[in-house]
Formats: structure tokens, C-alpha cells, sequence
């Protein structure tokens, strides 16, 4: 099946792929909700049961070590505990920068979930069709523990029109088929994720930029009390911006093969870019990347160049799809 073909059923229709990426953390404890509030940057103390919201974690020095999205667990009791999804690569370093941090406090930390599967579920029809086999889908950042037909799944939604089911390989197995749904390459999930302008840790961020540059605002709450790395965070905030910003590409010219690749303007290094595909769309193939870019250099609307051709900033505002950013 050709690239193009999987885009259209993402973008258009309903598609499937296998996630052999992802790894849980349970954090529970009667000190887990102060605890956790001041390791993350987001607001993890307002989550209702089954609620989620984006992170980034920081060290003293407000550089990013990773990011991940925490669930509110939906056992309403007290003390609430929290799953944290990352992408598996992470998830160790996570667990080893928490635990640290663990004095006191009555915290623990659990890897969950390490015997199942995941199938993420993707495009504008898959509500339609995960409710038509009796798993509700939910169009927010939501946690739900669902009885399919087939036997229980923990089910994510981690952005819009993109859903995460675990659960034993044969439920798995049968969700899939129930499904009969386009199965989608990485390829065509790299690229997905490139008209989204979603970034991705390790190579669109990484530990030497600090949180407002990654450009992902629904990462950061203002009002949320202390946490580690914060002074940085509102040092920057009084500052009114950064001096380079995470910003989405088209790119005029070769493919890039090697990242990051240096970005200048008037034969100076105005940034890098960090990431780039050749993506089919019906207007035609087009290089779509991320990078980094001197807020001068955007300001003033500078020619942009790099080693195989030219690059143009493009809108994060008007996505060429409805799926937000994480």
C-alpha cells in the first residue's frame, strides 16, 4: 500500500498501526499528587479521575529531560494515583529523575502495564467506528478502562481523532479485525506527525532547549504553585519570549539526510532543522520538517536557506489536519 494511500485513510478515513513504543509508570502514594505537581510542568494537582495533560520534565537549570502526558487514574478514592505514558526510550530516564527526588515523601513508583499490547486507532471516522464495537471513544485527553466484546482495554486518547487501546494480545488481535481499518505505516506516521508539527522528544526536543522554545504552551501552567526547574520557566515568561522557536518548515530543495541540519539567513546561522520527510498530499509531494529558528530571523521574515535548498516557516495555527498537538 503506497504512503499516500495510508495518509488518505488517516486524514480522511480510519486507520490502525501497532505501538511497540510506549511504557506506563504508575505513581501512587498519599504524597503522590503534591509530589508529582512539583516534578512536571503542567497542572497534574487539577486533574479529575481520567483526566490527562501534557508535560514536560525539567532539571534545576529549566532544560527539558523529557516530556509525557499523566493520566489522573479513575478510582475516585483517596489518595489519587497517576499513569504516566512516555515514549519507551524514556521512560527509564524518567523513572531515575523522579526517584531521585523521592526523600520523604510517601511515593512510590511502578512500571504498568508491561504485558500488553497497544493499537493506536487514528482519523476522523474512528470514534464512529471504535463506538460501533462497543468501546467509547472520547474526543479528549481521557483514560477510560472500557469492556470491550473482546475482554477489558485501557484506553487513551492522547489527541484529537488518535486513540490508544492495551490489552492482551488476542483482544488486540480481535479489536484489530473488527476494525477493518487501513493499516498505517511509520512512514506514514512520521508523517502525520509532521503535518501536525508534533514534536518528538530526542529529536525535535532535547535537553539543551528550555520549555517556551519547544513552542508547546499546553505544557506549561502559570499558576500551578513551585516545581523543579519553574524559576527558569518564569525568568523567561517576564522576558516576554526566547530567542529561537520550535516552528514548522516547508522545505524548497533536497530532503535533508543528516540532523540537525544548519538553517542560515544572509550567510548567517540562523538555527537547524530537526526533522524532515517527503510527504504526498493532494496538492502535491512536499518536504515537511521541524526546526529551530532565530525569533529575529522570523520577525523579519528572512530568506531562510539551508545545504539542499531553502525552507519557509509554515502556520502551527492552520495545521493541514484537524489533530492537535499531543
Amino acid at each position: 500500500m503506497s504512503l499516500k494511500t495510508e495518509l488518505e485513510a488517516i486524514l480522511h478515513h480510519a486507520a490502525i498501526a501497532p505501538l511497540n513504543d510506549r511504557a506506563f509508570l504508575r505513581i501512587t502514594g498519599s504524597d503522590a499528587t503534591r509530589w508529582l505537581n512539583g516534578m512536571v510542568t503542567n497542572s497534574v494537582q487539577d486533574l479529575a479521575p481520567g483526566e490527562g495533560c501534557y508535560n514536560l520534565l525539567l532539571n534545576a537549570q529549566g532544560r527539558i529531560l523529557a516530556d509525557c502526558t499523566i493520566f489522573r487514574e479513575i478510582d475516585p478514592a483517596e489518595p489519587p494515583s497517576f499513569l504516566l505514558a512516555a515514549h519507551s526510550s524514556q521512560l527509564e530516564a524518567i523513572r531515575q529523575h523522579l526517584d531521585h527526588f523521592i526523600i520523604m515523601d510517601d511515593v512510590e513508583l511502578t512500571p504498568a502495564y508491561t504485558e500488553e499490547n497497544s493499537l493506536l486507532v487514528l482519523g476522523p471516522e474512528a470514534p464512529a467506528r471504535l463506538n460501533a464495537i462497543g468501546i467509547p471513544a472520547q474526543d479528549v485527553l481521557r483514560l477510560i478502562h472500557a469492556d470491550s466484546p473482546h475482554g477489558p482495554v485501557l484506553f487513551l486518547t492522547p489527541h484529537t481523532n488518535a486513540f490508544e487501546l492495551r490489552a492482551d494480545t488476542a483482544t488486540i488481535a480481535a479489536i484489530t479485525t473488527d476494525l477493518k481499518a487501513t493499516e498505517a505505516s511509520p512512514e506514514a506516521l512520521e508523517a502525520l506527525r509532521l503535518i501536525d508539527a508534533r514534536p518528538l522528544y530526542g529529536r525535535d526536543i532535547t535537553e539543551k532547549y528550555l520549555p517556551q522554545e519547544v513552542n508547546q504552551p499546553q505544557a506549561l501552567h502559570f499558576n500551578k504553585g513551585c516545581y523543579l526547574g519553574q524559576e527558569i520557566v518564569e525568568r523567561i515568561r517576564s522576558r516576554g519570549q526566547v530567542h529561537r522557536l520550535l516552528t514548522p518548515l516547508t522545505l524548497t530543495g533536497e530532503l535533508p539526510t543528516e540532523f540537525p541540519a544548519p538553517i542560515e539567513a544572509d550567510g548567517k546561522p540562523v538555527g537547524e532543522i530537526t526533522s524532515a520527510a517527503l510527504v504526498p498530499l493532494p496538492e502535491g509531494d512536499q518536504i515537511l520538517a521541524l526546526g529551530y529558528v532565530r525569533r529575529e530571523a522570523l520577525d523579519t521574515r528572512a530568506a531562510l536557506t539551508y545545504s539542499g535548498g531553502s525552507a519557509a516557516p509554515r502556520s502551527a495555527s492552520k495545521p493541514l489536519t484537524s489533530t492537535a498537538t499531543h
